[in-house]
């Protein structure tokens, strides 16, 4: 199986986000259901969900959260 990282995030609205993987599919994903967990709270603030940013692999918030590619991948609906 082939290794599949997030080359491109864009916010769209609430708590949703516009994927490209490195596959070249895009995808959107709604977190708002998987914001539990003390790293997660945060991020039911709008306004800091919308803060992320993209490392190498995955997007990531500065407070340490962030979210497997793979899952990403997999909960994401095709666009």
């Amino acid at each position: 199986m082939k290794l599949i990282s997030v080359k491109e995030a864009n916010y769209i609205e609430n708590y949703s986000i516009a994927l490209t993987f490195s596959d070249g599919l895009k995808k959107v994903v709604d977190l708002e259901k998987e914001l539990w967990g003390k790293v997660f709270e945060p991020l039911k603030n709008r306004d800091f969900f919308k803060t992320f940013s993209l490392n190498p692999f995955t997007i990531e918030w500065a407070n340490g959260a962030d979210f497997a590619p793979e899952f990403l991948y997999e909960i994401g609906t095709e666009i």
